[in-house]
């Protein structure tokens, strides 16, 4: 039972609720669970018996209406009503305070409710994040690896086609006729200076975020290289 209601108050509040308007039992119970905010809700077993013992002493009285009995009260009840009207006057401040306090309590819930799942919800936004920041770093890291191992690749490819073209050169020019030994031993030198170059462009090219622009670029400046190689060789 609600502190407020010690001391035989209940039953005084009962002849107050009465007095408004006959209500059944059930009824009296909804509109102490309303004034209470749902806080306090007293059981048919704390209602029932005292409405039965009210009547007993010719407070109330009850008739059945639709197989409910509703109870109203009598001149004798109206009698100790006023005769307890300063006691109900102060038991009407309790319930208003308690009344308010329960609010109070009610926003504090709510309040820290609302805070608590901010909270949760700010850490379940960080953590997403992080995750997020993780799988990016995870990202980055294997696009470098990757980088790395082309760059490897290539570079080695490079140094391959270039002791190849070596051999091919050479082996192009001892195989043709006519050739003197000493011009062999001179076309064999400039076969391995363009193996040179060639492996130095794919190493610089390896190293640098190749574009279909830059690309334009390096064809136009093997161009104009070739030319002047071509005037060079008369």
């Amino acid at each position: 039972m609600s502190p407020v209601f010690g001391h035989g108050r209940l039953r005084l509040y009962l002849l107050k609720l009465l007095e408004e308007s006959p209500r059944h039992g059930y009824e009296v119970i909804r509109l102490l669970q309303d004034r209470f905010l749902g806080v306090y809700s007293p059981s048919p077993g704390t209602i029932y018996p005292r409405l039965a013992r009210l009547e007993e002493e010719g407070l109330v009285t009850h008739e059945v209406v639709d197989g409910k009995k509703v109870f109203s009260i009598t001149d004798k009840g109206r009698e100790e009503l006023d005769e307890r009207l300063d006691e109900l006057a102060d038991l009407e401040q309790e319930i208003s305070a308690s009344v308010r306090d329960i609010a109070r309590e009610v926003k504090e819930d709510v309040r820290d409710t609302v805070k608590s799942l901010r909270e949760e919800l700010t850490k379940m936004a960080k953590d997403v994040r992080t995750g997020q920041k993780a799988d990016m770093r995870r990202l980055k890291e294997e696009q470098k690896r990757q980088w790395t191992q082309n760059v490897s690749s290539w570079q080695g490819e490079s140094e391959r086609l270039k002791h190849e073209w070596r051999r091919i050169w050479g082996d192009i020019w001892t195989t043709i006729g006519g050739v003197s030994p000493n011009r062999v031993e001179l076309d064999n030198e400039l076969g391995g200076m363009l193996a040179d170059f060639v492996g130095q462009v794919r190493e610089e090219a390896s190293e640098s975020q190749l574009t279909r622009e830059r690309l334009e670029e390096v064809r136009e400046a093997l161009d104009t290289a070739a030319r002047r190689i071509r005037d060079s060789l008369g």
